[in-house]
């Protein structure tokens, strides 16, 4: 048998040597401190979050299973036994149709845009850097433009103090995010399918309908979804657009369309009244609110999610 040569040792040891460095003899004391701070820092955020669900149903699951349907029917009242949250669900459903329409249209096609056919010049990263800076500015502000503009100057078209004004203000306050995280799913599709597509004749409206947006899919729909939760969720801009924190006179249907310049009211301002009332009844009646709006948002997340998964099947074939 031949002897090995030094050379033939060291190529055939160098692998070896190398796998031992990457893997490591010695205990990483600064990793197993870092892994358990993140470790406790989630098992934090679990508790209160168990902690808060838990406050919540014992509060408000009294009243959804001693009167759900009328508390899930009813108006808004001063005695908490009456009081129900059907006016705030129709104001709720109405500002989410209105970020659908408006804000994911228009936020996914400025990400396509700015991904697939701006130049890559100082005027894109100038307007890249400002849409950052809009997604972090205060809600509060956005109401305040909302009703300078929504409700002031276009108060002939919106209705002034009406469901259409706070529609497309949180519209207007989620469109950045939309922008972001589409864009940033974009920026993730692999420069090879691109590539491979141009290369088969393939135009690039049909590399980005075809390739590019089934594969950026399930990003997409994640952010569309959580600025969706956001808008669902925000109130200060609602009041200052003049979302009604009392009494609402009048009380229409979920699909009636002819109301829409009439005043409103939401959910995130019925609880936010709600929870400010000295009556003891509307302690449960906030938890309630709140554990609808939850679930209302559980079921758009639980959707997201099944057309995420059914994208990512798409795209391992």
């Amino acid at each position: 048998m031949r002897p090995s040569s030094p050379a033939r040792t060291a190529a055939v040891a160098a692998p070896k040597a190398v796998a031992v460095r990457l893997q490591g003899r010695r205990f990483d004391t600064g990793g197993t401190l870092f892994r358990a701070g993140m470790l406790s820092a989630l098992g934090v955020s679990v508790l209160i979050l168990v902690v808060l669900i838990v406050t919540l149903a014992q509060d408000g699951l009294g009243v959804l299973t001693d009167r759900l349907s009328g508390f899930m029917s009813g108006t808004l009242r001063s005695l908490p036994g009456e009081a129900g949250i059907h006016q705030g669900l129709r104001g709720t459903f109405w500002i989410a149709v209105f970020v659908v329409v408006f804000a994911f249209p228009l936020g996914v096609g400025a990400a396509i845009y700015l991904e697939e056919y701006a130049p890559k010049t100082r005027l894109t990263r100038f307007i890249d850097i400002n849409i950052r800076n809009l997604a972090g500015v205060p809600s509060i502000v956005y109401g305040i433009l909302g009703f300078a503009i929504f409700v002031k100057s276009l108060g002939g078209l919106t209705g002034g103090r009406s469901v259409i004004a706070g529609g497309i203000t949180l519209a207007i306050l989620v469109l950045p995010i939309v922008i972001i995280t589409a864009a940033e799913a974009i920026r993730a599709v692999p420069s090879a399918l691109r590539e491979a597509s141009f290369g088969v004749g393939a135009t690039r409206w049909e590399t980005i309908r075809h390739h590019v947006l089934p594969y950026a899919a399930p990003g997409i729909l994640t952010g569309t979804v959580l600025s969706l939760a956001r808008a669902m969720g925000e109130a200060a801009p609602l009041i200052l657009i003049g979302a009604v924190t009392g009494a609402l006179g009048s009380d229409p249907n979920l699909l009636d369309v002819s109301s829409l310049q009439d005043r409103f009211t939401a959910m995130p301002t019925v609880i936010t009244t709600w929870a400010g009332q000295a009556q003891s009844g509307f302690k449960a009646n906030t938890a309630a609110a709140i554990l609808v709006l939850m679930a209302i948002v559980l079921v758009a997340n639980g959707a997201a999610i099944l057309l995420r998964n059914r994208y990512d099947k798409k795209r391992a074939y």
